[in-house]
């Protein structure tokens, strides 16, 4: 009884050593050479200083930026220690309000006609609540707000947004652009 106590003692502690020591480093390694961005967070720089991660949103309020999708990950949004989702329905009233009040001050702010349907991805937060991209019809629709707010012309804006989108895996997917990443380039306009 003993020697099956020892044995099973040994086979545990070298499922340990491999499951728990050896596979990890050996996938974290190989992940570090191969996919060296992604592994390490996808951060983006500008200028040596580090700004963001280009898979964690960020807040823009400025009417000289494109706007992202809003966040449910606490207050003031884009918290990523506070991940999380809105989990109301999609018929919840208050959800229903709240996506109503959005959609106004998205028309307000971009100086919409009330005939133009507004993107749900603009004014809904995504499952995480921290989605850093928006569609591409939602970035067009803030042109107009950023052309006049910087004095640059709405064609050179939009060519800005379509040539900077993409699909989420280069071929899955709506056609998205990532906000942080138009924004710096927007900043790099001269």
């Amino acid at each position: 009884m003993l020697k099956i106590i020892a044995r099973s003692f040994l086979i545990l502690i070298i499922l340990i050593i491999i499951t728990g020591l050896a596979y990890p480093l050996l996938i974290t390694g190989i992940s570090r050479i191969v996919f060296h961005n992604k592994s390490s967070g996808s951060l983006i720089y500008n200028d040596g200083k580090l700004i963001g991660s280009g898979l964690i949103g960020q807040d823009f309020e400025s009417e000289r930026y494109f706007h992202p999708r809003p966040s449910a990950a606490d207050q003031p949004g884009y918290n990523a220690l506070r991940s999380q989702g809105s989990n109301y329905a999609a018929s919840n009233k208050e959800f229903l309000a709240i996506v109503r009040i959005r959609v106004d001050s998205f028309r307000k702010e971009n100086q919409i006609d009330s005939g133009v349907s507004i993107p749900a991805d603009i004014v809904t937060a995504s499952g995480s609540g921290l989605d850093p991209n928006i569609s591409i019809e939602s970035a067009l629709l803030q042109v107009s707000r950023i052309a006049s707010a910087r004095n640059i012309s709405p064609e050179t804006l939009r060519l800005l947004v379509i040539e900077n989108g993409g699909r989420q895996y280069g071929f899955i997917g709506e056609y998205v652009v990532n906000v942080l990443k138009l924004n710096l380039l927007l900043d790099n306009i001269k």
